[in-house]
């Protein structure tokens, strides 16, 4: 698994988000909130887990990774019902997605080193 191409990923929700609004899209806030989809997911639940699970960089990655997909997932959501205004203001500073957004690539950094990979 490519680590810093799944940071990177992860933090290319907030453009894809911000477009979804420009552009009035729908998205599938359901897939969005779940965190076994993507490909950190996927290796998260399958692979690594075989791996590192003993590992307490494994576990908060998992949990960070989670909490992360929820938040967007809820941007999402909002963007869906049609309240722009308030998922552009969900994706500002100092808000759960952005506190999560930053937590996650934090963990994966730190899952980086203990495992060494």
């Amino acid at each position: 698994m490519d680590l810093n191409a799944a940071t990177q990923a992860h933090s290319e929700w907030k453009i894809k988000l911000r477009m979804a609004i420009a552009k009035k899209e729908t998205l599938d806030a359901a897939t969005i909130a779940k965190d076994n989809c993507c490909a950190l997911g996927k290796w998260l639940h399958g692979d690594a887990k075989q791996h590192f699970a003993n590992y307490k960089a494994y576990g908060d990655c998992l949990t960070r990774h989670a909490t992360f997909h929820r938040e967007a997932g809820a941007v999402a959501h909002a963007i869906n019902s049609g309240d722009y205004a308030k998922a552009s203001t969900m994706l500002d500073g100092g808000t759960p997605y952005a506190a999560a957004s930053n937590a996650v690539a934090g963990a994966i950094l730190a899952l980086k080193k203990e495992v060494a990979l």
